[in-house]
């Protein structure tokens, strides 16, 4: 992106987070580990990169706190609302994924 000041850089970064965060929370039908098996990431990722993001920066913010930003609510009613068992062949495919060094 040249041309582009780093000031702004960061904030039209910030909105593609924004967008893909609420691009997720509208998509409650993809399970995680289908993110998982086709982009090697999920929802839990995303809250994980934002804590480790506001550790490197001192600032105070949970593992909870980091998966409510994410998923727009608690995480534990997230699951209770939109997880679903995963299947024999996701969690095959999961495992062979994991074992490739993901």
């Amino acid at each position: 992106m040249t041309g582009i000041d780093p000031a702004t850089q960061t904030e039209l970064e910030a909105a593609v987070f924004r967008r893909l965060v609420s691009h997720l929370r509208n998509r409650a039908d993809v399970q995680n580990i289908d993110l998982m098996n086709l982009a090697g990431f999920c929802r839990n990722c995303l809250s994980n990169w934002l804590k480790d993001a506001a550790d490197e920066r001192g600032l105070e913010l949970s593992k909870d706190q980091s998966r409510e930003h994410v998923y727009g609510m608690p995480y534990e009613e997230w699951k209770q609302k939109h997880q679903t068992e995963a299947s024999p062949e996701q969690q095959a495919r999961f495992s062979s994924s994991q074992a490739g060094g993901h």
